[in-house]
């Protein structure tokens, strides 16, 4: 899910950059026979980015935010605990390169042309909302992953929520458990998440909640 907001917010913010370059710096537009500081309804098109913009940042916000909030409920799981130190660090080290990105991208746009303050606004909107989420995340002990008879989340700079109904083969490869359900459809795992000395004790409650006669499991896991 974070990988995905990640590559739509770089999309739209390759029109989102050209266009305030050109209004910014009175590019000439030759297709519209026109300069950048001329450009037609130019105030409405950044609107209409720094909306677009906005409204995904704060899909993917809400979506963390009640991952967090339902993972954090520790007594409604067979199976509840933080997350591994080793993707602690790992959440650390990508969420302040998504800050340091987004907080630059904010600044640059409203420094180019004060035109694209919306934008500008929704980009540094995200990388504050990152800040607030990684520090309520790790310091509260929050980034969890939960186990209940009928799925399993992983809530933390993204949230995995793999459902066993309709599920055919768990395996393990590497870093990643597999979750193959009918109809082709293949989800992961990321079974690093996982601390080592709770491995054992995860794996036999997954097993226990998986009816043995319809999904082939791995016995091959540790």
């Amino acid at each position: 899910m974070n990988r995905f907001i990640n590559m739509l917010l770089l999309f739209l913010l390759v029109p989102t950059m050209l266009m305030a370059i050109y209004v910014g710096f009175d590019l000439p537009v030759m297709f519209l026979k026109t300069s950048g500081a001329y450009i037609p309804h130019r105030d409405e098109i950044f609107m209409g980015l720094g909306l677009v913009i906005f409204i995904v940042s704060l899909r993917r916000s809400i979506r963390r935010w009640m991952g967090m909030r339902i993972v954090s409920k520790q007594t409604k799981f067979k199976w509840n605990a933080p997350v591994s130190s080793t993707r602690k660090r790992r959440i650390v080290t990508y969420t302040a390169l998504e800050v340091l990105v987004m907080t630059f991208v904010g600044i640059a746009l409203h420094q180019v042309t004060r035109q694209a303050w919306l934008p500008a606004l929704a980009f540094l909107f995200g990388a504050l909302d990152n800040v607030i989420f990684a520090m309520v995340g790790i310091k509260g002990n929050h980034y969890r992953v939960g186990l209940s008879s009928k799925a399993l989340i992983v809530a933390d700079r993204e949230v995995i929520l793999l459902y066993f109904k309709g599920l055919r083969k768990i395996s393990v490869q590497q870093q990643s458990i597999y979750f193959d359900y009918i109809k082709g459809l293949q989800l992961t795992f990321p079974s690093d998440c996982i601390e080592d000395e709770h491995r054992a004790e995860f794996f036999r409650l997954l097993e226990e909640q998986i009816d043995s006669e319809r999904v082939f499991f791995s016995k091959n896991l540790v």
